[in-house]
């Protein structure tokens, strides 16, 4: 651990505290994870606190491990104030999507219960008390309740977005870097890697769409797809400007 940089060991400290605080507090969550908008849980500060939040012991080891191995070496590049705004940044891109994508799931699932007679308010008095009518099953098969209950009530953890805005970087300076990981045995280039991992979780996140006739993952795919796009942005709009007056210092 020599070579951590300062933002990335302060990022490791606060996701550290914040999970061992969770499980100490179990009520943080309700507080600090992102829910949908509409849900009374919903608080403004959430697209930024959620990315401290972790939803169990490998969930947190695998994200800090990824920050640690990646984020140093990025910071050595940018600095400490530009990394630490990239990160941030990368994880309100991931906390963006995310919540998009949830919201045209739940309005799918939403007017069709509406279109079927039941009220609005109706709707979200059940959800609310976290209960669903029996006649919703007829109109939405069960998948469709399940996902327009686990949009409405089922909130967003961990700093995965962030992580993969800090991919996409390291992928855009080192393309050429091979990554060993422990359950590929042979080592990829960045280039390769990074573009795979997004393509996959893609995939899977359209597949986990009730939209698409399917049920979720458990896993929030699209977060992870805004954290690379946002990183992606960002890292193009740098290396566009690069020499002339907007260059970061």
């Amino acid at each position: 651990m020599n070579n951590i940089t300062p933002v990335v060991k302060q990022l490791l400290i606060l996701n550290i505290i914040f999970f061992i605080g969770s499980q100490f507090v179990p009520v943080a969550e309700s507080y600090f994870a992102l829910y949908y908008f509409q849900n009374p849980m919903f608080k403004f500060w959430q697209p930024l606190t959620h990315m401290f939040m972790h939803a169990n012991l490998m969930h947190i080891f695998f994200n800090m491990f990824a920050l640690y191995s990646f984020g140093s070496a990025l910071e050595h590049f940018w600095g400490e104030k530009k990394f630490l705004f990239f990160y941030i940044s990368c994880g309100l891109g991931a906390a963006l999507l995310h919540s998009m994508v949830n919201y045209f799931q739940f309005k799918y699932e939403f007017d069709a219960l509406v279109q079927s007679g039941f009220k609005e308010t109706d709707i979200f008095n059940l959800l609310n008390d976290k209960m669903f009518d029996k006649r919703w099953v007829d109109i939405l098969g069960q998948s469709g309740v399940d996902s327009l209950a686990s949009s409405y009530m089922t909130p967003a953890v961990g700093a995965s977005g962030a992580i993969y805005g800090l991919l996409v970087a390291f992928a855009f300076m080192v393309p050429n870097a091979e990554l060993g990981f422990m359950f590929i045995p042979i080592p990829i280039k960045a280039k390769y890697f990074v573009p795979g991992l997004i393509a996959v979780d893609l995939v899977l996140g359209f597949r986990g769409s009730s939209i698409f006739g399917a049920g979720s993952t458990g896993i929030a795919h699209f977060a992870h797809i805004g954290g690379a796009i946002t990183g992606f942005i960002m890292m193009w709009f740098w290396k566009k400007n690069q020499f002339n007056h907007k260059r970061w210092n």
